[in-house]
């Protein structure tokens, strides 16, 4: 019988001003402030169903769960080592009635999802193209920020496949992918809003949160943005507010 394999080193980090616990692995992919300003756009009520895509440890989805009381959200992640932190941090944060995590991907999901379900989808997806990747060589890194084996579109297909009419996807993404995300929704959905978040004022933006309605056909919008930093490097007033506060990001 071959040895178990040793416990994977974990971090026990804060979310949202140290509202959300999370434990997250030392070395690889670690959690900074995208999925938490993901989590933030997702306009979703008590009593609402949430799918979280590509998952992780949970992030995005504690964030919403402690924004919003009575929400439930499904979790996917690929990496089980990840799967098992998600339902960690979902018991230590005493929301494991509300935030499940199942293993799966886009190309394998697991077979309790049932399409059509969800009233908001969200994703926080790998931003490099495999073909203009230098993958990190900590695969579980590179698992997290380059496309495998689905790429932008698929991710695209299948949140909108789990989405029930109507309902709501976001996406946080680079923003130099901006015109192929877009693409993907074309004749799919409508009611898109683009948020362009700025680093600092007058430096260009390096990240977007696209929010789109399936099955709906009003015109796209382009919102001023939100800028994340000051000149001394302090989070403005405005995404201090969601960063720590919790406080959801309006897209109207």
């Amino acid at each position: 019988m071959s040895p178990a394999a040793a416990p994977l080193p974990v971090s026990d980090d804060a979310l949202l001003g140290g509202r959300v616990k999370l434990l997250q692995p030392v070395e690889g992919y670690r959690v900074a402030i995208d999925p938490v300003l993901l989590a933030a756009a997702v306009p979703a009520g008590a009593g609402d169903s949430v799918l979280d895509l590509g998952c992780g440890v949970g992030a995005a989805a504690l964030c919403l769960a402690a924004r919003v009381p009575g929400c439930r959200v499904t979790g996917v992640e690929v990496q089980r080592e990840l799967v098992r932190l998600a339902g960690e941090n979902a018991a230590r944060n005493d929301v494991a009635d509300r935030v499940a995590v199942m293993a799966g991907d886009i190309g394998h999901p697991p077979p309790r999802l049932e399409p059509g379900s969800f009233a908001h989808v969200m994703a926080n997806p790998p931003y490099v193209a495999a073909e203009a990747a230098s993958p990190s060589p900590l695969p579980a890194k590179a698992t997290a920020t380059v496309e495998g084996g689905a790429d932008l579109a698929a991710w695209v297909r299948f949140a909108l496949t789990m989405a029930r009419p109507r309902g709501t996807i976001t996406f946080i993404h680079r923003a130099d992918r901006l015109e192929h995300l877009l693409a993907q929704f074309a004749g799919r959905a409508g009611g898109i809003v683009v948020l362009p978040l700025w680093p600092g004022a007058g430096k260009l933006a390096k990240r977007v949160i696209v929010h789109a309605r399936k099955d709906v056909a009003t015109p796209t919008r382009l919102l001023p943005g939100m800028v994340l930093h000051e000149s001394d490097g302090r989070y403005t007033a405005e995404a201090d507010a969601v960063l720590r506060d919790a406080k959801a990001i309006d897209l109207s």
